[in-house]
């Protein structure tokens, strides 16, 4: 029976405006799941919904759909549309502060009135009446509306129980003035943090009617502005984006937007400049600063023919660079994809927060009433009753259970791409904390991939080393490993003075093995060696390997011609790498193609045990199969497309930001700076990411388990259950902000590793 290919998906991506709580997040992803074929995920915290929708399905729809459920809905704009990135939502966040502001002027007078009787004179309750009357309708005026769209789509969020927190204080309030004697001239009123029996004149609840908006909206404007403080490294990298660029065409240099900037077009860097976008110096010698890009800490050396990053600092003379990548394709767009993507995603632990959110609003409210009723059931005095209701809708919060995981993963993502790892999402997170056993792959990954040709030993009587080396040169041009371009660079190099290197056709990679292809109607072979060799190549090899180098064998229409020796050195980083993983509990293997001796070599030298030398594709992804049925959470490292099938087969796929697009594209972590050193950085973040939202979703779930109780009873005042809501939310925030903060382990710390080379020798 065939099997039926998948229907073809499209992502759109939305900013919703209007939610304030887990509630409403639950609500719009269930209105667009409604829909055939959808499905969605929404973060409170950025106020983006990622949806998948059929092809045919328009953006249009989705957005009409979202504003059916109470919401604003709109279509991201273009980045080149964006005047000033750096400043969305600030727009938003200055009109709250202006609401606060007006706010406080009015509700602190009665705040003190209210809370202090000494300083209550004669007709004092009319006059916060005047004051408080203002912030009962147009400082709430946010909640009611949410509110009352929420009733009309039947359904109910945190806006709806601070709203009836609000109308049933003040409306108690005025009934309390206009009917219940406490009105009258020269009336006192004492203040208690718990609800009290009347004296016979019912009591004015005039600064909770206040107190709830004044609290809320300053919690939410803090929160606001905490929540910005989660994206700012997302904020930094747009701000690393040049608007305009100076172009040479015929000798001549102008100023042109970078829009216009096209491939293979030549633009000018001088001193001090951000580099526009990703290229290829062509002249001039400089320090490039990439710490902003990839996290590198020093300086980069660049000259003619060095690549380069968009967004990274020109810290020496004057570049002339040939653009290789513009816009979207630039290492600078894919970073910001990646972290905005890692951000739209949601932790296992946040999706059950949600699910609870969902239904929390209608038991809170169900609550209130239950409570309402069992007081005047029992004989209770009905401001006492009413007091307790208005306690239990005003205390509890979602909000808190809706920000724990998103705000700790915004943090945590911007701080990793500020450090040089970036993940694909919560998921990536989650199994960075769990890994237990990483393979890790030789050749530019733990070593440093810039090799060069050490030797080149051709057979007696054969075609001779430089007409060996043009043939093997002119094969590898269309390879993308390591190896393959180290012999062209040295054919380059050594045979300059004989023109360009011949074209070769038929070109065929076989990974893990080598390449093939003719050039000259001479069918041309570099590999691995393996069986009988001459004398002179044989001896050659035992020389490389003793060296702990990569030998590669030329073959000429099937004949050995050549042996190549290739050296590579163990990147510093490598050596603090394998240890510090060590510490964290990971057990660290080598799987490489390479040969066992040069394995073994660099095994050695970082305290390596496990080595699996001349692997194929489909040996690592065997070895990672059989680690995971061992019980292992696996991790794989790699950065060639020899590795793409183990990065995607393993518990958890890491990517060499010096490798390829296929290992980076099947990888769910990418180390930017291509620094294996950055993945026990990754590990430690992450743990401490997870353990974040742990705290943040007790907290949350605490706080209401704690405080709903003590307001049914009648143990809290409603200001100060005002209060107890909205610090909740500022402390799940605020813990999550301390992410931000989160540094790798100290230099001193690093270079504690002894280093031995590769013959064993400590260094």
């Amino acid at each position: 029976m065939a099997i039926e290919p998948a229907p073809p998906v499209t992502v759109t991506d939305l900013t919703v405006g209007g939610m304030t709580c887990a509630a409403c997040v639950r609500r719009v992803e269930k209105k667009l799941a409604r829909l055939e074929g959808v499905t969605a995920t929404v973060n409170l915290a950025t106020g983006r919904a990622r949806v998948s929708h059929p092809p045919d399905l328009r953006p249009e729809e989705l957005v009409a759909t979202v504003e059916q459920a109470g919401y604003t809905a709109a279509l991201p704009a273009p980045p080149r549309k964006r005047e000033r990135p750096a400043e969305e939502g600030s727009e938003g966040v200055r009109r709250e502060r202006d609401r606060l502001l007006v706010t406080a002027l009015l509700a602190v007078p009665v705040l003190v009135l209210s809370m202090v009787p000494a300083w209550q004179f004669r007709n004092w309750q009319w006059l916060c009446f005047v004051l408080a009357a203002p912030v009962a309708v147009w400082s709430a005026r946010p909640f009611h509306l949410r509110a009352l769209r929420g009733l009309r789509h039947s359904t109910a969020t945190m806006d709806t129980l601070v709203s009836l927190g609000v109308v049933a204080s003040f409306s108690w309030s005025a009934y309390a003035l206009f009917l219940g004697g406490a009105g009258a001239p020269g009336m006192r009123m004492p203040f208690s943090l718990l609800p009290s029996a009347p004296d016979g004149v019912a009591h004015l609840y005039l600064e909770a009617a206040v107190g709830v908006p004044l609290f809320v909206l300053a919690g939410r404007f803090l929160e606001a502005r905490a929540r910005r403080g989660t994206g700012a490294a997302l904020r930094s990298l747009a701000r690393l984006a040049v608007r305009e660029v100076s172009v040479r065409d015929g000798g001549t240099e102008r100023l042109v937007p970078v829009e216009e900037l096209t491939v293979g077009r030549v633009f000018v860097v001088r001193p001090g400049e951000r580099i526009a976008t990703d290229g290829e110096v062509v002249e001039g010698n400089s320090a490039v600063d990439l710490s902003l890009v990839t996290g590198e800490s020093e300086p980069v050396e660049a000259g003619p023919g060095s690549a380069v990053v968009g967004g990274a600092v020109n810290a020496g003379g004057l570049l002339l660079v040939r653009a290789t990548a513009v816009g979207a394709d630039t290492q600078l767009a894919r970073i910001t994809r990646l972290v905005t993507e890692a951000q739209a995603g949601k932790a296992r632990a946040q999706r059950l927060a949600d699910a609870v959110a969902g239904v929390f609003v209608p038991v809170v409210l169900a609550l209130a009433v239950t409570v309402l009723g069992f007081w005047l059931g029992a004989g209770a005095d009905p401001q006492a009753a009413i007091t307790a209701c208005v306690a239990v809708l005003v205390v509890a919060c979602p909000c808190a259970l809706g920000l724990a995981t998103p705000t700790a993963l915004m943090a945590a993502t911007g701080r990793g791409a500020q450090l040089g790892v970036l993940v694909r999402g919560p998921q990536a997170l989650e199994g960075l904390q769990h890994i237990d056993t990483v393979v890790l792959d030789k050749t530019g990954t733990l070593t440093s991939g810039h090799m060069s040709v050490t030797r080149v030993t051709a057979v007696p009587g054969g075609l001779g080393a430089e007409a060996v080396l043009r043939l093997a040169g002119a094969v590898e041009q269309g390879s993308e490993h390591p190896l393959g371009r180290a012999v062209v660079a040295y054919a380059r190099r050594t045979l300059s003075g004989q023109g360009p290197l011949p074209e070769v056709r038929d070109f065929h990679a076989e990974a893990g093995r080598g390449v093939r292809g003719r050039v000259g109607g001479r069918l041309v072979e570099v590999l691995a060696p393996e069986g009988e060799l001459p004398t002179e190549l044989a001896d050659a090899l035992r020389a490389a390997e003793a060296a702990a180098h990569t030998p590669v064998l030329v073959r000429v229409d099937g004949a050995a011609e050549a042996l190549i020796g290739i050296g590579d050195v163990v990147r510093p980083g490598s050596y603090r790498a394998v240890d510090r993983l060590r510490r964290l509990g990971v057990h660290p293997v080598l799987a490489t193609g390479d040969r066992e001796a040069p394995a073994r070599a660099v095994a050695a030298a970082l305290g390596i045990e496990e080595v699996h030398a001349r692997c194929t594709p489909e040996d690592k992804g065997d070895l990672v199969r059989r680690l995971r049925e061992r019980g292992r959470r696996v991790a794989v490292v790699g950065d060639g497309v020899n590795d793409a099938a183990a990065l995607a087969g393993a518990d958890l796929g890491i990517a060499m930001g010096t490798g390829t697009d296929v290992a980076i594209g099947a990888a769910d972590v990418t180390l930017v700076r291509g620094d294996i050193e950055a993945l026990a950085d990754a590990v430690r973040l992450a743990r401490r990411t997870l353990g974040t939202i742990r705290v943040n979703l007790l907290w949350a779930f605490g706080y209401n388990v704690v405080t709903v109780p003590l307001a049914m009873v009648g143990l809290l005042n409603p200001m100060v259950a005002a209060v107890a809501m909205s610090v909740s939310s500022l402390l799940v925030v605020g813990n999550s902000l301390r992410l931000r903060a989160w540094q790798p382990a100290p230099a001193r710390g690093r270079q504690g590793v002894a280093h031995r080379d590769q013959e064993g020798r400590t260094r």
